[in-house]
């Protein structure tokens, strides 16, 4: 179950001492075809890291046939030299490899503003092009990852063809695309523009939709590689829905792994006007670091809901909303309903629903509570 379960495709995950731990720290994942075909979304975030600076170029052309990843250190804000670094690492991969550099995507991750060392970096290629496998999809989840706790994996399969995948993520995740770094294989016949086409797709209602912070990374990149070694076409539909099943199965890993969390909070929003308004309400709720902590208390505080449904520009009635928390309707009519004291919030799954009562479009949001242990974590970052 990992990136290498589709044919054609060999990836690797080895050590070359970018993190203190002497833990793997860098992961290759090559597409060794017949076909190349591909598609990426970026981070939106306007102060971008120097990988996804060079990997815009490399995705223009719909071509990627191998992706390079290091954790231990984001390579954002590392100046000319930083920029230089990560053409070096793609030149480094292409000539082991026998293609070209800019058919190469780079990812890092890590601390903002950490210089990694050229030469390790160089190193780590040489060492994982040296351990490339076509079982090699577990060693590199592993190396992706940060304060992640688990690697994150999965499979989805298709008829005759599948989906692997492979995501980092555990802190700073927001829209767009959340933090993560994500690369997803394939071994069906997809050109480079239905990949497209069906990632947007899949990432909207997926990684797009979890919020577990607010916060917007500078590095956030997500793949997909399709080698068509199946010989197999899917539908456009049938390859979507996978490939969103394959994303949205990640974001709920993403979600659980979330730093420091002890809930993990489903928002539905219900009867909108729109789906963009029903998002923007869910997000809301999503981003009120009040609500959060009411949920890491055990209290479900449903006026911290309707306060934060209250700052979007959904369309509403203020007199009429309805909110439920893990299925008691606790407000009606935008008034008290049922006793909260008939909640019980100790499990780690939450659920609450928004009822906007404007129309008939729904969608939901994912998050965690805001703990101390988030709190403590992320103080200590850096160090």
């Amino acid at each position: 179950m990992s990136i290498t379960s589709p044919r054609g495709f060999r990836a690797a995950g080895v050590s070359a001492g970018l993190k203190t731990s002497g833990g793997k720290d860098m992961a290759l994942v090559v597409n060794d075809g017949p076909r190349h075909d591909s598609a990426t979304v970026f981070t939106t975030n306007r102060c971008l890291a120097n990988p996804v600076l060079w990997s815009q170029e490399v995705v223009k052309d719909g071509v990627v046939r191998a992706v390079i990843l290091n954790s231990g250190g984001a390579n954002c804000y590392t100046g000319p030299e930083g920029f230089q670094t990560t053409h070096a690492v793609a030149e480094q991969v292409a000539e082991r490899l026998g293609i070209g550099a800019i058919d190469v995507v780079v990812c890092s991750t890590g601390l903002i503003g950490l210089a990694n060392p050229r030469q390790a970096l160089l190193d780590g290629v040489d060492a994982a092009y040296g351990a490339l496998a076509t079982d090699g999809g577990s060693d590199a989840a592993e190396a992706i990852m940060t304060t992640d706790s688990v690697s994150k994996q999965v499979l989805v399969e298709g008829a005759g063809w599948s989906i692997g995948g492979m995501a980092k993520g555990a802190g700073m995740l927001a829209p767009a695309l959340a933090t993560m770094l994500v690369v997803i294989t394939t071994d069906a016949v997809v050109s480079a523009d239905d990949l497209d086409t069906a990632l947007r797709a899949a990432t909207r209602v997926s990684f797009d939709r979890l919020d577990s912070d607010g916060c917007m990374s500078t590095n956030d990149t997500v793949t997909v590689m399709a080698s068509g070694a199946s010989g197999i076409t899917p539908t456009l539909a049938d390859f979507t829905e996978a490939l969103t099943q394959a994303c949205t199965d990640l974001a709920m890993q993403l979600l659980k792994d979330a730093e420091g969390a002890d809930h993990e909070i489903a928002i539905t929003t219900i009867n909108a006007a729109t789906e963009d308004d029903a998002v923007e309400v869910g997000r809301s709720v999503a981003r009120s670091n009040l609500f959060k902590a009411a949920v890491f208390g055990n209290d479900p505080n449903w006026g911290r809901v309707l306060a934060s449904v209250g700052t979007t520009k959904a369309a509403f009635d203020p007199a009429d909303l309805d909110v439920a928390m893990n299925g008691v309707w606790v407000c009606r009519s935008s008034t008290p309903h049922t006793d909260p004291s008939e909640i019980d919030l100790t499990g780690r799954d939450v659920t609450v629903t928004i009822d906007l009562k404007s129309g008939s479009e729904r969608a939901t949001v994912w998050t965690n509570d805001l703990t101390h242990a988030y709190v403590h974590e992320n103080s200590a970052y850096s160090s």
